[in-house]
């Protein structure tokens, strides 16, 4: 059986310096904001080349403080792609905010800057105040052009940058694009911890102390709230966990890209498609994504022959029953971001993958389609 992706692989290839940060910690005594966490927060931030850091207790909440710490409340609007996970959604109406659900590029099945500044002008007296661009897959959202959008219309950016650690456009890290940035630090990402936790990414000092102030209560001074607060703390483990796993993230995001090159290289041009990056573009590759008219059928296959495959993510949060009420009103507004969701499917990518490993993937994967091949 070859996985989609493998928590556990990672922890074997890092085991000897995460056992080690382990025990330091459990010697310490002191397990919730302590060293561990300052640290990494100085750690990671300068890894992406910002100013400010401050950990939480998993992405959801890091993108729930961001928004509140730009000044997202109750009512106001914020636009965001369907093609997500539902943390992303979760998180705005955590805020007491609406999601307003604009359409991908079905090239990159990112937030589309087009659909994205007819969306802002038809807003009209909708308090739309946000955008929330994801980073999907690994690959960066245009930023370029959503900040110019936001400058121009005078609202806030916050990244969702759960599946893109280490991303980056003209050499420039995702996370340091908007006011603000989320990360995740779930197992499965392309820098995981041992358990939940997650990040908020500022250069704006300002922002960066109410976000602190919001992950412990709003306390300043202890047992004092300033401001109604949340408890979301990255606890010492995690981050001394995270601590061990960073110097290797360069390294690991390259070995994707080795085994996304294999795939693009052997896998069949006819039946699937794949997103391609542009040359400015650092892809990550937290997931290898084709697209195939025929992907249930595709993913029964490898599942039978042993393959690990996923569908991120099969109905897009529009058409859900928790988010169906903040669909927009025109039937085919999201046309592409439903297609999309009908051809996705993710197959296996950890860095952990050998090559004889991708290789078997690939040979599945053309048996495959050789079996179902019509002929002309």
């Amino acid at each position: 059986m070859i996985p989609q992706t493998s928590p556990g692989a990672s922890y074997r290839a890092h085991q000897t310096e995460i056992d080690g940060a382990v025990a330091r910690v459990m010697q310490s005594g002191v397990y919730i904001l302590g060293k561990e966490v300052s640290a990494f927060e100085t750690e990671f931030s300068t890894y992406l080349g910002s100013r400010y850091g401050i950990g939480v207790g998993s992405g959801t909440d890091a993108l729930h403080i961001a928004l509140r710490a730009c000044g997202i409340g109750t009512g106001d609007r914020v636009a965001t792609t369907p093609l997500t996970a539902s943390a992303t959604a979760a998180a705005i109406e955590m805020a007491g905010a609406i999601p307003m659900f604009v359409d991908v590029d079905p090239r990159t099945g990112l937030l589309d800057p087009e659909r994205l500044e007819r969306a802002i002008k038809g807003a009209g007296s909708q308090r739309l105040k946000a955008i929330v661009p994801v980073h999907l897959y690994g690959y960066p959202a245009d930023m370029e052009a959503i900040t110019a959008l936001a400058n121009r219309y005078g609202l806030m950016v916050i990244e969702d940058c759960a599946q893109s650690h280490g991303a980056s456009i003209d050499l420039r890290k995702v996370g340091t694009w908007g006011h603000m940035a989320a990360f995740s630090f779930y197992p499965t990402k392309n820098l995981g911890g041992m358990g939940d936790g997650g990040a908020v990414i500022t250069n704006d000092r300002s922002l960066a102390e109410k976000a602190l102030l919001l992950r412990e209560y709003g306390w300043r001074e202890r047992y004092v709230s300033e401001r109604a607060g949340v408890n979301s703390r990255l606890d010492e483990m995690q981050a001394a966990i995270l601590r061990a796993k960073l110097p290797h993230l360069d390294h690991e995001n390259r070995r994707r890209r080795e085994v996304a090159e294999l795939y693009a290289r052997a896998l069949p041009g006819a039946t699937l498609d794949t997103i391609r990056p542009t040359a400015k573009v650092q892809h990550v590759y937290h997931q290898y994504v084709v697209m195939c008219d025929r992907r249930d059928e595709l993913l029964s296959f490898l599942k039978k022959e042993g393959i690990g495959a996923l569908i991120h993510y099969p109905v897009p949060l529009h058409r859900q029953p928790a988010y169906y009420s903040r669909r927009p009103p025109q039937e085919d507004a999201l046309a592409n971001s439903e297609s999309m969701c009908g051809r996705v499917l993710s197959l296996p990518m950890f860095p952990e993958l050998t090559n004889e490993q991708v290789d078997m993937v690939i040979h599945v994967v053309n048996q495959w389609e050789t079996a179902v091949r019509v002929p002309v």
